[in-house]
């Protein structure tokens, strides 16, 4: 089962401590890294939202953005501290005896005193729960959309391997004839030569031809690396850095298959072979 690593959810909920929304992005990355943006009152809940973040992704840069709008409370939004009021005008009279130039203070000034006025208080318990609650919602939400996008590359994937598969079996099948066609050949070439075809140099001359141009054992590997590749694909759980793997195997034996090509088409099978490896590693970036 494939999973991208890109997506995005959002998720918000409402109750009398005002408004709650979530915000998740997640991107490609080689090993899960979470970041966290919370309102202040809220950080202590961050180690669950990493717990629960772990038991649903495995990797990917995931970015989850809290914010928090509070109720406004007409007539009541402010509580005014009028004890502190008191000690500050008090402190302030005492300074000023002692000033040739006092300066008395007004009521803006107090009101701006740090402590003076302080927010009606907001129980934090019913707002840690539903912070913790409506992230698992938009975690589901993330996951459901990385699922989407990842059936999105299966198609992709399998008309990648079809070719493959192809390529692989029209260089089989060419295989033969292109012995052939190098067995006459060098028999044209000793001819217009003029030398005496030997019937047993010609033969070593092809086992040697043979052995240089013997591909099945990569055409068998690659067979075999696509088998898995479908495999892998059908697992569910992380599956990115298995295929990555798979990538690079495919392209060492397509790279093998160029080295030992003694014809065009043969050379020309190694570069379609290398194309469409890696168009199939560019999505697998991506792949959880």
């Amino acid at each position: 089962m494939i999973r991208s690593m890109t997506a995005f959810a959002r998720e918000a909920a409402q109750g009398d401590w005002g408004t709650l929304t979530w915000e998740i992005r997640s991107v490609n990355h080689r090993y899960l890294e979470p970041h966290f943006k919370l309102p202040e009152n809220l950080r202590e809940i961050e180690p669950n939202l990493r717990e629960g973040l772990r038991k649903h992704l495995n990797r990917g840069k995931v970015e989850c953005a809290l914010r928090w709008q509070p109720v406004e409370q007409v007539g009541q939004g402010f509580n005014l501290n009028i004890d502190l009021v008191k000690d500050i005008n008090q402190a302030a009279n005492q300074v000023n005896r002692i000033l040739d130039n006092p300066a008395h203070l007004n009521a803006l000034e107090l009101l701006q005193w740090p402590g003076v006025m302080k927010t009606a208080e907001v129980d934090a318990a019913p707002l840690k729960k539903e912070a913790l609650e409506s992230f698992e919602l938009a975690l589901k939400s993330l996951v459901d959309a990385r699922a989407r996008e990842g059936e999105q590359l299966e198609p992709l994937f399998e008309q990648r391997l079809n070719a493959i598969n192809s390529i692989v079996l029209e260089v089989r099948e060419k295989l033969p004839e292109i012995l052939q066609k190098q067995r006459d050949n060098l028999a044209s070439r000793f001819e217009d030569a003029k030398i005496d075809l030997d019937p047993e140099r010609i033969e070593q001359e092809m086992v040697m031809l043979a052995q240089k141009s013997d591909v099945d054992e990569e055409l068998d590997r690659l067979d075999a690396h696509v088998k898995e590749v479908r495999s892998v694909l059908s697992k569910k759980g992380a599956i990115g850095r298995r295929l990555d793997f798979l990538m690079q195997e495919l392209n060492r034996e397509a790279n093998t298959l160029s080295s030992k090509s003694i014809v065009t088409d043969t050379t020309k099978a190694a570069v379609e072979l290398k194309v469409l490896i890696e168009q199939i590693r560019e999505q697998v970036q991506n792949v959880e």
